[in-house]
């Protein structure tokens, strides 16, 4: 890489991590200015952990996050075992593209289309069109992980339990999916924290006591910035850095461990 790569590099990611190093930083600020430097405190973060309506829209969050994952990682990892497995079908391609289009679709058109719906079918909004408005959005991630890997197994294994008198079932409960696990587990990391960070879809499609995180804190800010912000902020950057390590490390993983592909 050029020295001047490495500048562009360099100022791209300082462009794009510097603000929220300082607002990171500026968490821990004893003032109430947020630009205005007053010394070390932690207070900031014993006044966000007593916000109750703060407290409650996290939660809401992370109920949310944790139901509309485990729903995109069953339909993604369904999905990909049909499109890996299935052959060609009819209709394969039409199913291709209603998993993957949620991906590249603007979220203002899918929460905008997936408010007509509910309103259409007369779904009161909640936590339930929320997790179904979340699943939708993540299991296309999901499937992409999951293909992945089914691409890069050794099919003899389930060639040879099949010819031991294996049913599909068991084949698949016994050789693929303990194989594939790591990548059900990355795709389930990368839908919770795709529905822990939404707050375009979200804004559309919740309703009277399904506030989310981004959502109370989009709100809060309209009125104006303080420190508690910061914090609360701080601690949501925090987690889902945590989580992306996470599957990024599971991803790797199930990279190296993958063998090469028999009967394709």
């Amino acid at each position: 890489m050029s020295v001047l790569n490495r500048v562009a590099l360099g100022l791209g990611l300082t462009f794009l991590y510097a603000p929220i190093l300082v607002l990171a930083v500026y968490s821990f600020n004893a003032s109430a200015l947020v630009t205005v430097w007053g010394g070390f405190s932690t207070r900031w973060y014993a006044i966000l952990f007593a916000d109750r309506p703060l407290i409650d829209a996290a939660l809401v969050s992370l109920r949310v996050a944790a139901a509309s994952a485990l729903v995109a990682t069953i339909l993604g990892g369904l999905a990909a075992l049909a499109l890996d497995r299935a052959g060609r079908f009819a209709g394969r391609s039409l199913f291709t593209g209603l998993v993957y289009a949620p991906m590249v679709m603007p979220e203002v058109i899918t929460g905008l289309s997936l408010l007509l719906l509910f309103v259409g079918i007369g779904l009161d909004r909640g936590i339930v069109t929320l997790v179904i408005a979340h699943a939708t959005l993540g299991l296309g991630f999901v499937a992409v992980l999951v293909g992945a890997r089914l691409k890069g197994l050794d099919l003899a294994l389930e060639l040879a339990a099949a010819d031991l008198g294996a049913g599909p079932l068991r084949v698949y409960a016994t050789i693929t999916l303990p194989l594939i696990a790591p990548a059900l587990a990355a795709g389930f990391l990368l839908a919770f924290t795709l529905s822990l960070d939404d707050l375009v879809i979200a804004s559309f499609v919740s309703g009277p006591g399904a506030t989310t995180l981004p959502m109370r804190l989009y709100s809060q800010v309209r009125l104006g910035v303080n420190p508690e912000i910061n914090a609360a902020s701080t601690l949501l950057v925090a987690g889902v850095t945590v989580i992306v390590l996470g599957a990024t490390w599971l991803t790797g993983r199930n990279a190296a461990k993958a063998g090469p592909t028999y009967g394709a």
